[in-house]
């Protein structure tokens, strides 16, 4: 498989890892938009949000469970933000399901920023 995610997960690729277990692989992005910006994959490929479904979608809240826990140990007591994007049109340029976790700044809203 040609998914970077995936190579990321099997260590063909470095990253800064922020944390890891059995279902999920977070690490720092490499281009952030915010003082903190990680991103959180599962490491089953999943292609995204719309390829989810009853066998797979536990994941999800998995993944929401980290990132609860890393905000927690972190101190990110101002509030985060948690994004996916699913298809061409939202801005998904990996096709491999993963959430960004913003945090460290006062964020508005703005499609073109991302945060």
């Amino acid at each position: 498989m040609d998914c970077l995610f995936c190579k990321i997960i099997a260590g063909e690729i470095p990253s800064a890892k922020v944390y890891e277990d059995e279902t999920v692989y977070v690490f720092k992005d490499i281009a952030p938009i915010a003082p903190v910006h990680y991103l959180l994959i599962p490491k089953t490929h999943i292609s995204g949000a719309s390829a989810l479904d009853e066998g797979n979608a536990d994941v999800v809240a998995h993944i929401f469970t980290v990132a609860a826990k890393i905000a927690k140990e972190e101190k990110l007591d101002g509030g985060f933000r948690i994004i996916t994007n699913c298809g061409d049109d939202a801005g998904q340029t990996v096709k491999h399901l993963h959430f960004h976790l913003l945090a460290g700044k006062q964020m508005g809203w703005s499609a073109e920023s991302g945060v």
